[in-house]
């Protein structure tokens, strides 16, 4: 007996219906990383910016955990150590790092010159965590410093904004050892550096600035190392060797523009040698299945050359809601509306605190929260 002809254009539909099956991303390795977490204390000392945090405020701050490869435990651990505590006070956030090196060397003397061709450290500040607008700066060994402004990541089509200097900006470079000097092992060099709030709040947003106690901010710490040889009394890099990226909050990909991987800051109000619980960002389940969807979407277009209008075309039901939340946690259900060529996802989460959250992010990753 034939299908009647409605039937069988419903079965055909339900059959030719696009699917996101066998998703193996982006997302798919980066959700598996946890991003780090970091209490980081208010200071009512005076901080000598010297590359050398003698002070007390600096010895009790904790530090972060070491730093590891920008893809994470995948890769094989770094070869070098890497650490960095923070600091904070009404007019500055304070930044210290040490980063073991038996070979210190630097070649670029000009500011805002493409740092990350000689080794170097970098931090990437994002205060409200919408992905978009973020600080990034970079300093080599000889305190030459880059700094930039990215108004979405460049897989979204951002263009930097270069340079995008904050005119108070203060570092300093301590050498462990004699730079640019073969004859000699070296023990490595730590840097100190103090970004004005006063001039971070145009980053900020909707976070506020100074931040106050229990905010949350988000931070990227990256570490770029060259290989290098002697080669006529000088360092030269290793023709065909390419750089290694060490960071404090693994990316899951070879990529710092991931503002969604970045390191959560949690601010207190107490002084460094305090305890202060580290509790992560309650809103951080609901953003982690938000840029799921982000970046399902993008291959759900790259595949059918549109944007999925639900989240079982691109792989993610229920369970999805489950594995985000933690204990506690309620997450709703993510609505999607495609608007043109564009879509806005939303999702709301419950925390333990009992205070509804409505999050939205868009096509251009940009993720927000509902005042």
């Amino acid at each position: 007996m034939p299908w009647p002809p409605l039937i069988l254009i419903a079965l055909l539909g339900q059959v030719d219906a696009p699917k996101l099956t066998n998703y193996d991303g982006d997302w798919s390795r980066m959700e598996r990383i946890v991003p780090q977490g970091y209490v980081c204390h208010r200071t009512a000392e005076p901080i000598a910016i010297d590359g050398r945090a003698d002070e007390p405020a600096w010895k009790k701050a904790p530090w972060t955990a070491y730093f590891t490869d920008v893809e994470g435990d995948c890769r094989p651990a770094p070869l070098l150590k890497t650490r960095a505590k923070l600091l904070w006070d009404d007019r500055y956030l304070y930044v210290y790092a040490e980063l073991e090196e038996p070979h210190v060397w630097a070649t670029i003397t000009r500011k805002n010159t493409v740092m990350f061709r000689d080794n170097d450290f970098e931090v990437f500040i994002d205060p409200d965590g919408d992905n978009h607008g973020y600080y990034e700066f970079e300093m080599n060994a000889l305190n030459s410093i880059w700094e930039l402004m990215l108004p979405k990541p460049y897989k979204d089509g951002g263009k930097a904004v270069d340079p995008k200097n904050l005119a108070g900006t203060r570092s300093a470079v301590h050498v462990r050892g004699t730079i640019n000097n073969p004859a000699d092992k070296d023990e490595g060099w730590s840097v100190e550096i103090a970004f004005p709030l006063s001039e971070l709040k145009a980053y900020a947003g909707s976070a506020p600035c100074p931040p106050h106690d229990g905010d949350y901010w988000r931070l990227g710490f990256s570490r770029v190392e060259w290989q290098v040889a002697v080669k006529n009394g000088q360092y030269e890099k290793i023709p065909g060797t390419k750089e290694f990226n060490w960071v404090w909050s693994p990316q899951g990909v070879i990529d710092m523009h991931r503002p969604e991987r970045w390191g959560v800051i949690q601010f207190s109000t107490k002084p460094p040698g305090e305890e202060v619980p580290l509790v992560m960002d309650p809103t951080l389940p609901a953003r982690d299945l938000l840029m799921g969807v982000y970046h399902r979407q993008r291959a759900f277009r790259q595949k059918y050359g549109r944007w999925a209008d639900n989240t079982t075309a691109l792989g993610l039901g229920e369970a999805a809601h489950a594995s985000a939340a933690k204990p506690n946690d309620t997450i709703g259900p993510v609505t999607i509306q495609v608007q043109g060529d564009d879509y806005l996802a939303t999702t709301t989460v419950r925390p333990t605190d009992g205070k509804l959250r409505t999050l939205h992010t868009r096509a251009d990753s940009k993720l927000w929260i509902d005042p």
